[in-house]
């Protein structure tokens, strides 16, 4: 670690600033919109096509959440200089291998990438290298970096976004989707060279590297002993049998949602769960006259939620009121269970602060919460700024995070 800290930005801003000129509206893609590539020949020209252009893939997705089961593509969006934008069908095509052979070559710039990647990974899909403009955007110092937001500050341009919690899994897709999807990759590759310029005047180009090789680094797969306890509401449940029929109607629907590929809340809203818990019918009809039993879907399913209301009230597996928890307590409960780890949370949170503060960084990425936590519930046994920047690398934290808070968070810890 070096001995020499960065120096933080100049925070002063001017309020003489002439106002921004008004915006200009993009409505449809420079090339027109593209076709859907849905047939094994249509891929392999369109890989040919992006083989044969320069730079960069600027690369987007579109997903069914809220409709279909999961987040998977049901969009690809790719465009490359000189190659134009192609817009690719997964769920029509059994074998992308002629673009995962190309595309895992390539650097990727995306916009949110923890949005896309996972989809994009379960499709063989992965950069060699990536820019996320979002991230970048965020370590910038920009207060909202949602992607017409930050186009529309750094490029002067208004990019529509009505269709972004649109039913991706239809067929076909209207056209105006089409042009849609392609404008959010048109913009891709000027934007990241606008918010590169933004980060190299900040001197933060390095953290936005480190940063954005981090973010290709798969996270665990954390498995959950008991999802079912997801459910809203459910903190309400003050007894074992009313949280076996909760059980019970969660398991019933998601078997039932993953069969259909359909979103779990399209067949039976939380709310109807916790509804039906209240209200104890005990027979079809009753059971319609419920909260949340009124759609055409849960009536025809009425009999399956039945079955799961009276398997939950006559199971002699009664789950436990409450889990035991693994992991740090809530911090809330610190000042009683560790006061000592309580009084090191509170110090460290005004380093943290401090620093986003000179930085122009929000604190949740200028440092992982669960990291700082980690380190104040069990610190180093001797503290000083090389054992707190050994403990923070163990925990996953990136050299430019380290090297801007280790000093400072051994001083406050000492003290």
């Amino acid at each position: 670690m070096s001995n020499s800290q960065p120096t933080a930005p100049s925070s002063a801003s001017d309020d003489s600033q002439p106002s921004a000129p008004p915006l200009i509206p993009i409505t449809a893609p420079r090339d027109g919109v593209p076709e859907v590539i849905d047939t094994p020949p249509a891929l392999r020209r369109a890989v040919r096509a992006l083989r044969a252009g320069t730079g960069d893939l600027a690369v987007d997705t579109e997903r069914a959440s809220g409709f279909r089961y999961g987040q998977r593509a049901f969009l690809i969006q790719i465009r490359r200089e000189g190659a134009g934008t192609w817009l690719i069908d997964p769920e029509t095509l059994d074998d992308l291998s002629p673009l995962v052979e190309f595309a895992n070559e390539q650097p990727w710039i995306l916009h949110a990438a923890t949005q896309d990647l996972p989809c994009l990974n379960e499709l063989g899909l992965a950069p060699t290298s990536l820019f996320d403009t979002e991230l970048a955007g965020r370590l910038a110092g920009f207060p909202r970096v949602s992607l017409g937001t930050m186009v529309a500050e750094l490029l002067g341009l208004a990019l529509a976004k009505e269709h972004s919690a649109a039913d991706w899994s239809t067929r076909p897709l209207p056209e105006s989707w089409l042009t849609y999807a392609a404008l959010d990759v048109e913009v891709l590759e000027e934007l990241r060279q606008e918010i590169t310029g933004v980060l190299e005047e900040q001197g933060k180009l390095e953290f936005a590297r480190q940063e954005f090789a981090f973010e290709l680094i798969p996270p665990q797969a954390v498995e959950v002993a008991e999802p079912w306890r997801k459910l809203s509401g459910i903190h309400k449940i003050k007894s074992k049998r009313n949280l076996a029929v909760a059980r019970e109607l969660w398991l019933s629907r998601e078997s039932l949602a993953k069969s259909r590929d359909v979103a779990p809340g399209r067949l039976l809203p939380d709310r109807a769960i916790m509804a039906a818990i209240e209200h104890r019918a005990n027979s079809v009809p009753a059971l319609l006259q419920i909260p949340g039993f009124h759609g055409r879907s849960v009536k025809r399913d009425a009999p399956r939620w039945l079955d799961a209301v009276q398997r939950g009230r006559s199971t002699r597996d009664l789950p436990e009121l409450r889990t035991d928890k693994t992991g740090l307590p809530n911090p809330r409960a610190w000042s009683e269970k560790n006061p000592k780890a309580a009084d090191r949370l509170a110090a460290a949170k005004l380093v943290v602060a401090e620093v986003s503060e000179a930085w122009n960084i929000p604190a949740e990425n200028l440092l992982t919460p669960k990291f700082l936590r980690e380190l104040c519930w069990t610190p180093p046994a001797v503290l000083s700024e090389g054992s707190i920047d050994e403990a923070l690398s163990t925990l996953g934290a990136r050299p430019w995070q380290r090297e801007l808070l280790a000093g400072k968070l051994a001083a406050a810890l000492k003290a």
